[in-house]
């Protein structure tokens, strides 16, 4: 009954905050953590442990779907060269990036655990992004390529995650058998997302004159095709991601305009209270995690934090502004498929780059490090890795959060 109560706590104050933040014009997943931390630290109240299990399975496939069902198909395609390049690439960038600077940075970090961190730390949120920029007018074209960077990048930081933590337990790290591992997960979510998709396609063609049925098949299917997935050892990121982008170009065929208007409503309201969920519960990790450190390391690890945080940054600036002029240079050449549309000018580069902000995804993984290792020893720096992924996320979001809103501005006034 107590747990019961916080959660109704938690959830009315979290939708209060959320008119305040819009009264006040400041970006509601910045008052959101706030608000979580100084709750965090109210003695009388019970802890609030993140349980990853319940992330990827309760926030991510609904949270998934809803991007991967709203994104133009079209540009999302005409994107795409960016969208991987963000995804993919840049993600084991950052994670060897992250790992160097923790490996001098950290004392006693040694490589295999430098790189636990680079994984948790090397995919972006862009839930966050999207929160804080929506109604600032930002393109098309920069919206498709942060929520297509987000659709994909989990699977690439999930995938190196697992490599790195094999790597501390005693597992060797050969790169061809990576490489194919992590081609077979990717390859195996989207069958699994197509042949979800088709099936779900199915039973929506016999039962779309209901619209409370069709619209509970279509909130269950993410779950299910998430769960399916993952039991059979492939990317469920990627599934539930197939199954959106299905399903979307789908309903746009068969699904009538009053169908649309009551799913939409429908599922404005599960993103709304699901999203500022993550930010309240990101917030309310902080005092928790605080406890696990020693006061006199406190200070040494926030500037951890920091150093890391201007490293990813900076990584992917560099990134984008190569992905920049190598399109130009394709489009110059004339190679197929690199259109004048597809070319990144100087504001989106920007806007893109300031974009990169950690979240719930970089916390769950952070939080699921397991206790021990296989001959019963504690886990390398566990509650610093834990710690430095937390400050990160609080830095990325509230920083880059509070600044992204007056840079798109002056940005759009050039």
């Amino acid at each position: 009954m107590e747990n019961y109560s916080v959660v109704l706590f938690i959830l009315a104050l979290m939708i209060g905050l959320s008119a305040v933040a819009d009264k006040i014009k400041l970006p509601y997943p910045v008052l959101l953590i706030t608000a979580g931390i100084a709750i965090g630290f109210v003695p009388s109240l019970p802890a609030v442990a993140l349980d990853p299990e319940i992330v990827f399975l309760l926030f991510l496939p609904p949270l998934l779907y809803d991007a991967a069902f709203n994104m133009p198909f079209k540009e999302f395609t005409t994107h795409i060269n960016t969208i991987s390049t963000l995804a993919i690439s840049l993600v084991f960038l950052t994670a060897t990036g992250i790992a160097i600077a923790a490996r001098y940075l950290i004392p006693g970090m040694n490589w295999p655990t430098a790189f636990v961190l680079g994984s948790i730390l090397s995919a972006t949120d862009a839930v966050a992004a999207i929160s804080i920029t929506r109604g600032l007018g930002l393109s098309h074209k920069t919206s498709t390529i942060l929520e297509g960077e987000s659709l994909v990048n989990d699977a690439s930081a999930l995938v190196a995650y697992r490599f790195a933590v094999a790597a501390v337990t005693g597992t060797a790290f050969i790169i061809w058998k990576a490489s194919l591992q992590f081609l077979l997960l990717m390859g195996g979510g989207f069958l699994v997302g197509l042949v979800m998709g088709k099936l779900l396609a199915f039973i929506l063609k016999n039962v779309r004159n209901n619209n409370p049925v069709t619209i509970s098949f279509m909130l269950l299917m993410p779950f299910i095709t998430y769960l399916v997935a993952e039991n059979l050892h492939v990317s469920g990121v990627i599934a539930v991601v197939i199954l959106g982008l299905g399903i979307s170009r789908f309903s746009n065929k068969i699904f009538p305009e009053s169908l649309k208007q009551q799913s939409k409503s429908f599922w404005d309201i599960i993103i709304f209270l699901l999203n500022g969920l993550i930010f309240i519960l990101i917030g309310l990790q902080y005092p928790y995690v605080v406890h696990t450190i020693e006061h006199g390391q406190l200070l040494p690890y926030i500037g951890y934090a920091f150093v890391i945080t201007v490293v990813a940054l900076v990584l992917r600036m560099a990134r984008v502004f190569l992905q920049q002029i190598n399109l130009r240079r394709a489009f110059q050449q004339k190679k197929r498929n690199v259109t004048e549309n597809t070319l990144l000018d100087f504001k989106t580069c920007i806007i893109i780059s300031w974009s990169g902000m950690r979240g719930l995804v970089s916390l769950a993984i952070a939080i699921a490090l397991p206790v021990t290792l296989q001959d019963g020893s504690p886990f390398p720096h566990r509650s610093a890795l834990i710690f430095i992924s937390v400050a990160v996320v609080l830095f990325t979001i509230v920083g880059q959060g509070m600044t992204l809103p007056w840079l798109v501005r002056r940005l759009n006034r050039k």
